[in-house]
This record gives C-alpha cells, structure tokens and sequence, in this order.
C-alpha cells in the first residue's frame, strides 16, 4: 500500500487506521436491512454507498470481528449468522445460531459469538472456530440485547417481556445473577473502562444504569419526553457521553454520563434503531428503518451533518475502521 493511500484516510470520519486490505475503502458502515433481506455498506468517507450484500432472512444484529475482516449478521428466520467477507463485501458463509437469533455480540478475542435466541429464552455461545453452539443457558423471557463487557468476563442479556438483565459469567457460562430493569428492555452499552452497563428501556422511556461489576442497579434515567422509545445505546469512547436512538421517537438522547441528565435530543431519520459511534468518537451513526436511511451526527456539536441511503427496515450497525 502507498503512502499516499494511507494519507488518503481522512475524510468525514477524521483519521482512519490501516488494518489490511479491510481497511482500503476507508471507514465504512454496514447497515443490516431487515426488510430487504440484505446489508448496504456505505463508504463514510465518501459518503455513498458502496455495495449491497444479499444475507439471508431477516437480518438485524450486526457486528464487526475485533480485526475488521469479518461483519456477523443475525438472520433471524434462518437461525444462523451470516458472515461476511469486508475485503470483498461478498457473504462467505452461515453459522448455526440457534432458534431466532436476533441479537449478539462477540468476545474481545474474536473467538466466540454470544446470541439471544428470542423463541427459545435462551443465550447460546457459538465457538467461531467449529462454526457450533457449544453451550446454551435459560435466561429471561424473549430475550433481546446482548452485550459482553470490555474485559470478556461478563455478557448481559436484556429479556424483554420479563423486564430483566441476565448477567452471565463468560468462563462458566451460567447466570449468576438477574436484575430487573426498565420495561421491555432492548438494546446494551457499557462503558469503555467496564464500570457502568446502560440498558435502553423501549416501553419503560428509561435508560437504566448498572454497576457492572457489582451488577447492582445505580440509577435510572428518564429518556421519555413526547414519543420517545429506546432502543439502542452507545458509549464515547472516553466514557463521557451516551447516546441513545428512540425509535419512533426519531431522535437521539444525549447523556451526561457524569450527572445522567439528558444534554439534548437530536432529530435523526425516522424509526432510528441501531446506533453506533466511531472509534475516533468524531461522529455517532443511526440506522433508520422507516426512512431507510442513517443519520451521521458530528459529536462535538451534537448535530447531524449527513444522510445517507441505506435499505428497507434499516436496523443496525457494524463500523469497519
């Protein structure tokens, strides 16, 4: 790779890194679209999509591998993840994921894949390596989010008509403690240091804050204003702030993470449900489902300074730096 192509990296998103032929593009985003059956990747440098990828059934979570080569996609109606190739932006293959995945994340090595599998109120861990669910534990009812913390010791799944987070140890994998959240709990961030966990809350219009190493409820924040649901959450990456999509409330919250107060709302496309922040924390991206679009907002300012098409029922986000 030339140096000038490395210079080249600095565009909407601000400084990007070279990870290999993953990262030639520049900064991209993957949109899952649930209704299309397909993943838009969009360049964020250049502001344009880039290429629409065929996935399978009903694709919602959406997650990059640690090292970029990889975007996972939970297929819902095909009880598997797909798996997509970010060199080429072609699907390499599908992983058994269980009955209805709907919502996943890995473990920071790269090794393992924890999925809420809706239907069955269960969590199971994929061994990315065999391409198999290794271990599965009961957890709530239709469980939704599933988030691992940053050290890989714990993954929280939100149950969403039982209004709970499992915390469950990643070594043994059992749940070892549940803790009653907000109503009808969705989406799950922690902070980056791994002391804090936030649990958007859709029904409840709250954003619910754990210790997490003590897995004690700490506070809850009101996010409801007029029709406001929340749905995603996402941390910067110096812990200083949380933003939250709302759904079919078309914004996103902005929280102070220090005082927990509500900053501002921010209007974005409509039925905004995935959420992602680049790791620069230069800019938050909202996928918007009915509007079929993502919202690019500037951190610094708190405003949106782009729109860009995505797909039918746009739903999460994987980044690709």
């Amino acid at each position: 790779m030339s140096l000038a192509r490395i210079l080249l990296g600095v565009g909407l998103a601000g400084l990007w890194l070279v990870v290999g032929s993953a990262a030639e593009a520049g900064p991209r985003l993957y949109v899952s679209n649930e209704f299309a059956n397909t993943v838009t990747v969009i360049d964020l440098e250049k502001e344009k999509k880039v290429a629409t990828i065929p996935v399978g059934k009903r694709p919602r979570g959406i997650k990059a591998s640690p090292d970029r080569r990889r975007v996972y996609v939970a297929l819902g109606e095909e009880n598997a993840i797909a798996v997509i190739d970010t060199a080429k932006n072609t699907l390499i293959e599908k992983i058994p994921a269980g009955d209805d995945p709907e919502a996943f994340d890995l473990s920071p090595d790269g090794r393992f894949i924890y999925v809420s599998n809706e239907e069955a109120h269960i969590a199971s861990l994929i061994d990315i390596a065999s391409r198999k669910v290794v271990a599965t534990v009961k957890v709530g009812v239709e469980p939704e989010g599933v988030a691992v913390s940053p050290d890989g010791k714990w993954v929280y799944v939100s149950s969403e008509t039982s209004h709970t987070i499992s915390v469950v140890d990643a070594a043994s994998f059992k749940v070892v403690a549940t803790v009653l959240v907000g109503d009808r709990p969705r989406g799950i961030a922690f902070s980056p240091d791994g002391t804090r966990a936030y649990i958007a809350a859709e029904v409840g219009g709250t954003v619910s804050v754990l210790d997490a190493k003590t897995h004690k409820l700490i506070d809850t924040i009101p996010v409801l204003r007029d029709d406001e649901k929340p749905m995603g959450v996402a941390v910067m990456p110096d812990g200083k702030k949380v933003y939250v999509s709302n759904g079919r409330g078309d914004n996103v919250a902005v929280i102070d993470a220090a005082t927990h107060k509500i900053l501002q709302y921010i209007p974005v496309g409509k039925r905004a449900w995935g959420i992602a922040i680049t790791p620069d924390g230069k800019r938050a991206v909202t996928a918007n489902g009915v509007s079929e679009n993502v919202s690019v907002i500037d951190t610094a300012t708190d405003k949106v300074i782009g729109t860009l098409s995505a797909g039918k029922g746009a739903w999460g986000i994987a980044i690709v730096w």
